[in-house]
């Protein structure tokens, strides 16, 4: 498993999946605007040797494509994950001897994902009790953007009554040498840590904020995980060997001991100020709004640091290739609250909260109406503002066969579930904030039972028969190549 980031981007060198940039870039769009071609087209993650006014190197789109996700965790397809996460939530407790044998991995793997606690650490060799921001490499992103952002943080709160931690990644955006906006938004755990602390009287909350760590870690903070649960157990899981964590210097919290750079500080309860616009993952800038400010009282980094960034806006963006990567993982989650789900698609175009298409297998009158209801109940697809259930038979992953089926099978009248529920913050249709309309489509096959008074028409398929006759006398036909199918 990958140690931190260098290593990390080490592989990437090998594999012929990083390109370096000697000449020297301003972090003022012209970095935004590279990555942005390079990413559209499928490109190679970017290590920029030189930017402007800063003495250290950027590394931006390390986990923009299928194979860097899986370079990223370790895995040569992220289904691998899937199964491991399977078998880890199908755990029962042993019965008899064989099956206690059985159990032991499991058990091991339970002792890996808990983090451990180092004393001294590659992230705190060098130690600046006067932070200046400036020194660092931050980006603006787009033109309209408000200034600078931090975009690929890992946000480190505890709850204040229960010590339980949170890592999120949060966009930051920079004020002045030493402050930052905190953009917590209302839904989000670090909000929760923020209010649970203003309620409790109290008038600070002590943040760190770690700039890079191995991939699976930087990954781990951007998961949608059931509040409550450590990010760091999570990556512990996902790594098959613990992460490694050190104290602060200055505030109560862990940090990854492998980051390139720790921001350590506090967000004052009562103080907040106008943050954004910024060029968002929806592809449109989200409007300005107040928000908390974090303030830096000591900065520590590696001797020789590196930091990642990352650009998000409109799909397909590097942000894109890390959520389809959660869909995927995810995936047997939500099976154990729905076990009828067959398959799941978050399309990239959907900004991740737009839109998903599930594939179920259909039981009885009306149950794709029953799953569009129970995913708006679920964490963060609450947001989905539309859901689309379809036949077991399906390939979600396929928008063609996606398309035929719902404009096909779909009567609008009969099939579309209109409801009014909370929406992400950063949504741009609505007439409200944080709140509208959503709709389900049933695009499933109808059956008698619900009101169809017409047989469903078969699929035209031609018969096994004669495909394999067709596939044996390809070239025959005179085509060559590869047998089409």
């Amino acid at each position: 498993m990958l140690r931190n980031l260098k290593s990390f981007i080490e592989l990437l060198k090998k594999e012929g999946e990083i390109h370096i940039i000697e000449t020297e870039v301003d972090p003022k769009l012209e970095i935004a605007e590279i990555y942005d071609r390079v990413v559209k087209k499928g490109g190679p993650a970017l290590y920029f040797e030189k930017v402007k006014g800063s003495k250290f190197p950027l590394v931006i789109n390390l986990f923009g494509s299928a194979r860097r996700m899986n370079l990223a965790l370790g895995v040569s397809r992220i289904e691998e994950i899937t199964g491991k996460l399977t078998e880890f939530l199908d755990m029962k407790m042993p019965e008899t001897l064989t099956e206690k044998i059985k159990m032991l991995p499991k058990l091991h793997l339970l002792n890996k994902m808990t983090p451990k606690t180092v004393k001294h650490a590659p992230c705190q060799e060098v130690v600046d009790p006067n932070p200046n921001l400036d020194e660092i490499p931050v980006i603006q992103c787009w033109p309209d953007d408000a200034g600078r952002y931090i975009t690929l943080p890992m946000v480190i709160t505890k709850d204040p009554e229960t010590g339980i931690r949170n890592v999120g990644t949060y966009r930051m955006q920079v004020f002045d040498r030493n402050s930052t906006g905190m953009h917590w938004q209302v839904h989000k755990d670090g909000t929760a840590h923020f209010r649970k602390t203003k309620e409790m009287g109290k008038k600070r909350i002590e943040v760190a904020v770690a700039l890079g760590a191995d991939p699976v870690t930087i990954f781990s903070a951007v998961c949608p995980l059931p509040f409550g649960i450590d990010e760091f157990v999570f990556a512990g899981f996902l790594r098959g060997e613990p992460v490694e964590l050190v104290k602060c210097k200055t505030v109560d919290l862990e940090i990854p001991a492998e980051s390139e750079f720790v921001l350590e500080g506090y967000v004052d309860v009562d103080e907040r100020r106008v943050e954004g616009p910024f060029g968002d993952h929806t592809g449109y800038y989200s409007l300005a709004k107040e928000f908390p400010v974090f303030h830096i009282q000591c900065v520590t980094r590696r001797h020789n640091p590196v930091y990642p960034t990352t650009v998000v806006g409109r799909p397909p963006m590097e942000d894109g290739w890390m959520a389809k990567a959660i869909e995927r993982i995810f995936l047997p989650l939500l099976r154990t609250q729905l076990p009828e789900i067959v398959d799941m698609n978050l399309p990239m175009e959907g900004a991740f909260h737009n839109c998903v298409l599930v594939s179920i297998k259909k039981s009885y009158p009306q149950h794709a109406k029953k799953i569009m209801h129970s995913i708006w109940g679920l964490g963060q697809l609450m947001f989905e503002k539309m859901v689309l259930v379809f036949d077991a038979d399906v390939n979600l992953q396929d928008s063609g066969e996606v398309a035929w089926r719902a404009f096909a099978n779909v009567d609008p009248k009969r099939d579309m579930v209109f409801t009014d529920g909370p929406l992400d913050e950063l949504d741009i249709s609505s007439c409200y904030e944080l709140y509208g309309s959503k709709v389900g489509v049933d695009c499933t096959r109808k059956w008698p039972e619900e009101g169809m008074k017409r047989p469903w028409p078969p699929d035209i398929v031609m018969s096994d028969a004669v495909k394999k006759r067709v596939t044996e006398r390809w070239k025959e036909y005179g085509f060559g190549g590869p047998v089409q199918k």
